[in-house]
């Protein structure tokens, strides 16, 4: 089976900001000669996730908010507390409940998403940097 892989960067600002990245994805999936397989997203840090939402303002409100009560901000995480001058003991604490990639099936060069899914990395970092995406490819 056939396997192409496309890697890209998402400047983001932290704490959970939401960036849609869908376009990208379907983009790379339509420039490649395969018309069935599945598409796997996987971010390249341990303080970001990929995950499938309906992307809409209410819905990125509502999602910080639930991190925030979920897994709060604290000073006194051992990854801050053991690490001088580290405040993400949280961030990496979501990521690793979140996860750093999705697989999605796909058949005529279309993402089978439903009607609202959208795709999306949800940064959990305290500062802005860029995210490196990696989107691979399978199928035939």
């Amino acid at each position: 089976m056939p396997v192409m892989t496309h890697n890209f960067s998402v400047t983001m600002q932290g704490h959970s900001q939401i960036e849609n990245i869908s376009e990208p994805v379907r983009q790379f999936l339509a420039s490649t000669p395969m018309q069935a397989g599945i598409v796997t997203i996987f971010v390249k840090h341990t303080t970001a996730s990929v995950l499938i939402i309906e992307d809409e303002p209410g819905l990125r409100a509502d999602t910080k908010t639930v991190w925030d009560s979920l897994v709060p901000a604290d000073s006194t995480w051992q990854h801050n507390t053991r690490n001088p001058g580290e405040n993400n003991g949280h961030s990496h604490l979501r990521g690793q409940i979140q996860g750093p990639s999705l697989t999605i099936p796909f058949a005529d060069h279309q993402l089978l998403l439903g009607t609202w899914q959208e795709i999306v990395i949800l940064d959990f970092d305290t500062r802005a940097r860029s995210r490196e995406i990696v989107v691979q490819v399978m199928g035939e």
